[in-house]
């Protein structure tokens, strides 16, 4: 991973910034952030365990604080995650950003893009997402907007030869996957319902013939490829984190599935066809 990292950022304001007020280089801060992200997946693991996250059906005004709309708070928590590297690109020096770190940029901006300005206006009812879950939302999508964006735009510094690698191919051939799955599933979900219904149904077609959390399979799938395709510290902890927050959920979906449904398939996993 060190061979695609410059000892000098792109973004001298934003550097220089950091130094005067951390003490550390940008550099040195992305390090910090990304290995913390990955001790609080470990943590987010473990309380998944214990207590169900607390949005969609497992919302619980009552416990977790006043419950927001769900359009409205999957636009405002998603938000960060496309705006602050977006910022970072306009208001930074980015005169010395390889190719390859535009390109990994933009398959990260492709999925927050529709996560932010598309998913949440197609959402048909749902339930309302509790005060806890919106704001923890929103810290960490402000958290890996920076360190995805500060990494890619300023930091990394790939070979001109990198879009012919095949980490990247391989890399960018399962992100695109991951993200066609993603969103076939939520396609899926969000047609179980007619106009005017209510109440939950049992999801069929694409990978929810396998599995109960398709979805999530696909948006695991599509951040491991991207990890590949960055081969970089914070795109593995963005990975990492990804699957220890929503591979508890599919498991859980699973779970409450079997038990609402008497004639739910046995066949399906939770989460990885046939295996778990």
């Amino acid at each position: 991973m060190a061979e695609n990292r410059k000892v000098n950022t792109g973004a001298k304001d934003i550097e220089a910034w950091i130094h005067r007020t951390l003490g550390v280089t940008e550099a040195q801060l992305i390090d910090i952030m990304s290995y913390g992200m990955l001790l609080f997946a470990l943590i987010t693991f473990v309380l998944l365990q214990i207590h169900k996250a607390p949005y969609g059906r497992y919302s619980n005004p009552k416990v977790w604080g006043f419950g927001i709309n769900s359009k409205l708070a999957w636009f405002l928590q998603e938000l960060p995650s496309f705006m602050v590297p977006v910022l970072l690109a306009l208001f930074t020096d980015i005169s010395n950003t390889s190719t390859a770190g535009k390109v990994l940029i933009g398959m990260y901006l492709l999925h927050y893009f529709q996560r932010t300005f598309i998913y949440p206006f197609k959402l048909r009812g749902g339930k309302a997402t509790t005060l806890t879950a919106f704001v923890a939302a929103v810290v960490f999508c402000c958290y890996n907007g920076f360190i995805q964006g500060g990494y890619h735009l300023h930091v990394s510094a790939y070979p001109d030869t990198w879009l012919t690698d095949g980490r990247f191919l391989v890399g960018f051939c399962l992100f695109i996957l991951g993200w066609l799955i993603n969103l076939h599933s939520d396609s899926i979900l969000r047609n179980l319902r007619k106009p005017g219904e209510t109440g939950y149904k049992i999801p069929e077609g694409g990978l929810f013939d396998y599995v109960s959390g398709a979805n999530f399979f696909g948006e695991i799938v599509e951040w491991t490829g991207f990890a590949i395709a960055s081969w970089s510290l914070p795109a593995l902890a963005f990975s990492v984190y990804t699957t220890c927050n929503i591979g508890p959920r599919a498991i859980h979906h699973h779970t409450w599935y079997l038990q609402k449904f008497d004639n739910y398939p046995k066949s399906r996993t939770a989460l990885v066809p046939f295996l778990l």
